[in-house]
């Protein structure tokens, strides 16, 4: 028997084509605005904190192309049972992940950087989990990149600066994760 298929095919292409333009334009259909807008405010945090305007672009690239690869199995219908869920123990800890976020910006003085890496590594663990056996070792070291770049206690500790040169972009960080989770994306 066969195991051409071009269903498989197509997706395939689909992948790698969405890997290959990951723009603006060609990812609004993954992406919306308010994401879009986070993730232009986590660029500037990377590119301000790193000093490298290219290793920001290229982090954020990598969440982007995960983001859309993600969306692409989902579409799809290429989890089994027991990967939804694990997506959904994946969206309920980005859920408290978000709100810890915000009430640690909310509230001066609270953030404790300890809590914020172990939500950040438990929700790289989680997305490993679920993307296994669907992507490529590359695609995995993208997540692990996203995420030990963002988990960063440094990175968070100067975001989380009360009157350090970051706030403005964790105001709208958590502003856009406020919106997310009062719409239910998250």
């Amino acid at each position: 028997m066969d195991a051409f298929s071009s269903k498989e095919m197509a997706m395939k292409a689909q992948k790698k084509i969405l890997s290959t333009m990951a723009t603006k334009s060609s990812v609004q259909m993954f992406i919306d605005d308010t994401t879009s807008e986070i993730l232009d405010e986590l660029y500037r945090v990377s590119k301000e904190f790193s000093g490298n305007k290219s290793e920001a672009q290229k982090v954020i690239k990598d969440l982007v192309k995960i983001a859309v690869k993600i969306g692409v199995l989902f579409r799809n219908n290429r989890f089994n049972t027991e990967e939804l869920g694990v997506a959904q123990e994946f969206k309920k800890k980005l859920r408290t992940g978000a709100m810890t976020a915000i009430s640690f910006y909310e509230v001066d003085f609270t953030f404790d950087k300890a809590v914020m890496e172990e939500l950040l590594t438990s929700c790289r663990d989680l997305l490993l989990k679920l993307v296994h056996s669907h992507l490529t070792p590359k695609s995995h070291g993208r997540i692990n990149h996203v995420f030990n770049h963002y988990s960063n206690p440094d990175l968070l500790t100067k975001l989380y600066e009360p009157s350090g040169p970051f706030r403005p972009h964790l105001v709208k960080i958590c502003k856009g994760l406020n919106k997310l989770v009062e719409d239910g994306t998250i």
